[in-house]
């Protein structure tokens, strides 16, 4: 029989043994997110309790192909952040592959407001259509036209975080509590960004501009800009002679004082198009590409967008 002393002892040691599993945290949700936007508000969503992988690093998703990995990032995790499956496309087959993660979107966030993407390389001022989501009417429902850039309004970027903290808070409850205060503190955050961008852009809502694709209407609704039209159709379709011809005609007609290239595509053809023309050549990056990923990126991206408008459309000096 043992004695005392031995008994106490075994107690102590099985106290210390027990000690760290009770003491250890649950471990956060892998989570996988599709482009850098995205990636920064779902990160600013769980700073302090974990860090999400990003898959698209650079490159544009229209045929981005996932690196090795990548993919073992996304099979790893247990929640997954696009756009929409339409507009990530290159997720379609590894997560037919993945049952078992629970893919969010963002295009079904309540409270986005989606838009129809522009036709034609010359926009009539009142192509900005402002009918989805006004007074309480149901917003625009995604379809083949939508504009799936929806992270550049401030609003939706709102809508975007507070279905990252639910969705997190589902499959994390321990963390319900941290993931809650971080939405809150970052809707705050975007609040006044966007108070703030609406200050610098207004000296900028009476100088029309040509950008490379469709790809700003968030931004350009949501601070009252004056796009004129766009150069390609699509990002991954070079645009021919007849377009080239549109978009120099464009630039005259408007006066637009800039056309914007972006980092993912080559620059050359901006500066053909711009030739004689009297019009400046500048970069506008609506993925952020370049900018480091993390909880601040979406913020540094919204801030660079109204930096290369503000030095290309304003006069130097």
């Amino acid at each position: 029989m043992p004695t005392p002393n031995r008994m106490a002892l075994r107690i102590a040691m099985s106290l210390l043994l027990l000690a760290p599993a009770a003491g250890r945290a649950a471990e956060p949700p892998a989570v996988a997110v599709s482009i850098p936007p995205l990636h920064g508000l779902v990160a600013a969503v769980m700073q302090g309790v974990g860090a999400p992988a990003l898959l698209l690093r650079t490159g544009s998703p229209h045929g981005y192909v996932l690196r090795p990995s990548d993919a073992r990032a996304l099979a790893a995790s247990r929640l997954v952040f696009l756009v929409d499956p339409r507009f990530e496309s290159f997720l379609s087959k590894p997560l037919a592959a993945l049952p078992a993660a629970r893919v969010v979107t963002a295009s079904t966030a309540p409270g986005i407001r989606l838009v129809a993407a522009r036709r034609g390389g010359r926009w009539e001022p009142d192509a900005h259509d402002h009918s989805h989501d006004r007074d309480g009417e149901r917003p625009h429902e995604a379809g083949p036209e939508t504009d799936f850039h929806l992270w550049l309004a401030p609003a939706n970027a709102r809508a975007i975080v507070a279905r990252a903290a639910a969705a997190l808070s589902e499959a994390d409850p321990a963390n319900t509590a941290r993931y809650a205060a971080n939405a809150k503190a970052l809707a705050a955050r975007i609040e006044a960004l966007e108070t703030g961008l609406r200050a610098r852009l207004a000296p900028l809502r009476d100088k029309p501009y040509i950008v490379f694709h469709d790809a700003y209407r968030y931004f350009e609704d949501a601070f009252a800009l004056s796009p004129a039209g766009a150069v390609t159709v699509a990002p991954d379709r070079q645009p021919g002679i007849r377009r080239l011809q549109q978009i120099r005609a464009a630039i005259a007609q408007a006066g637009a004082r800039c056309v914007f290239a972006e980092p993912q595509f080559e620059p050359a053809l901006v500066h053909t198009i711009i030739d004689g023309t009297g019009a400046r050549a500048g970069t506008l990056d609506p993925l952020g590409a370049r900018i480091p990923p993390g909880p601040d990126a979406w913020f540094a991206l919204m801030d660079g967008l109204a930096g290369s408008l503000e030095s290309c459309l304003l006069p130097p000096g």
